[in-house]
């Protein structure tokens, strides 16, 4: 890519999306074990919708994100290579411009504009990234959840391009050598492979919350958002939330809101 950094390519690639992408029909499909059964959109989408809420307010003033990125990437061996241009995150820490472009403003509130926001997959109820992945490396599961198969994965990155958050990394060399200590527990990926924010599926399929969930402090819910009766959809009932991009129609599952202010 003539040195482009991958928040370079996603920009370059967003026009793409907003361009019709979304507008495709279907959902990637294929057999699979341990319960990680793929939606069919043809048969009403998925059975649940796994997302989160972030008080954004708390968030900043227990001062956690760096934390809780740091526990992120060590916990799912995600690698520092020290390079913007080849960055890899799963989580990031941005400014309310860098999250919110299509709504900020000179006059967004200062009690808004001066917080740090988690950025990071949004496992959409309809990716994009889903619907453009020729090997179907990418995959959403029945509770919503927005995976990947690595062993899928050619590096082509459409799903990149096609995602409007910037959510996704490719792996420019191998990332093994920018690991100090490795998770056992979670597989290493190779040169060549994309990856992003699974949501902690592994850690789900145990009973078990996001780390960034219980990382946070309260700050971050995680639930169905299809249950009325979850801690997410609670909380959506006593503040007024924003998401990102939600014009393009990705109708996407991570859910921001605030504390205070008149």
């Amino acid at each position: 890519m003539n040195g482009l950094g991958r928040r370079d390519f996603v920009k370059a690639g967003i026009g793409a999306c907003t361009l019709g992408l979304v507008s495709l029909t279907g959902c990637a499909t294929r057999e699979t074990t341990n319960e990680q059964i793929v939606c069919d959109l043809s048969k009403n989408g998925s059975e649940k919708q796994y997302g989160l809420v972030v008080n954004v307010t708390k968030l900043n003033e227990l001062g956690v994100l760096k934390d809780i990125i740091g526990a992120c990437h060590a916990e799912h061996n995600v690698p520092d290579t020290r390079d913007p241009k080849t960055a890899v995150e799963w989580m990031m820490d941005v400014s309310f411009e860098e999250a919110f472009e299509d709504i900020a403003s000179e006059y967004t509130a200062d009690r808004v504009a001066h917080l740090r926001y988690p950025a990071l997959c949004n496992h959409c109820a309809e990716p994009p990234c889903v619907r453009v992945c020729p090997t179907k490396a990418t995959f959403k599961r029945i509770d919503g959840i927005v995976t990947m198969d690595y062993h899928r994965c050619i590096g082509c990155r459409f799903c990149m391009s096609a995602c409007p958050y910037g959510a996704r990394s490719l792996n420019f060399s191998d990332p093994r050598k920018f690991l100090g200590r490795v998770n056992p527990d979670y597989p290493t990926r190779s040169k060549g492979v994309v990856e992003k924010c699974m949501f902690c599926s592994e850690r789900i399929d145990k009973g078990k919350l996001p780390l960034c969930v219980e990382a946070s402090k309260g700050s971050i819910l995680f639930g169905d958002l299809k249950d009325a009766g979850s801690d997410v959809r609670r909380a959506l009932a006593n503040a007024f939330s924003i998401r990102r991009r939600v014009e393009i129609g990705t109708d996407p599952s991570v859910y921001y809101v605030f504390e205070g202010g008149e």
